[in-house]
């Protein structure tokens, strides 16, 4: 079984976040709260909802583990994307040029 996370997109400029240890919203996975698939994910998720409306939009459960490097990562490709940016190294240089 894998551990789980929860992820949402953040009302107020549709950012992916992840939801931290201490009930905040944190931009980057590496900050989430990883939980036991099953009642302790459960818990998260509950916690996580009752931010809806005013705060994020969407949250869900995400399989999180360790990566080659050890850092935690999400195991879905899909999740990778939304976690980490695009895959396309063009799209990067030019979210990196706009900032």
């Amino acid at each position: 079984m894998a551990d789980q996370m929860v992820t949402a997109n953040r009302l107020t400029d549709g950012a992916v976040v992840f939801l931290a240890a201490d009930g905040s919203w944190a931009e980057r996975l590496a900050d989430g709260q990883p939980a036991p698939e099953g009642e302790a994910a459960a818990a998260l998720l509950k916690l996580a909802e009752a931010a809806v409306r005013t705060e994020v939009v969407g949250p869900y459960l995400i399989d999180v583990g360790p990566g080659a490097d050890g850092r935690l990562v999400a195991l879905r490709y899909r999740e990778r994307i939304r976690a980490e940016g695009p895959s396309v190294p063009w799209l990067m240089d030019r979210k990196a040029e706009a900032s």
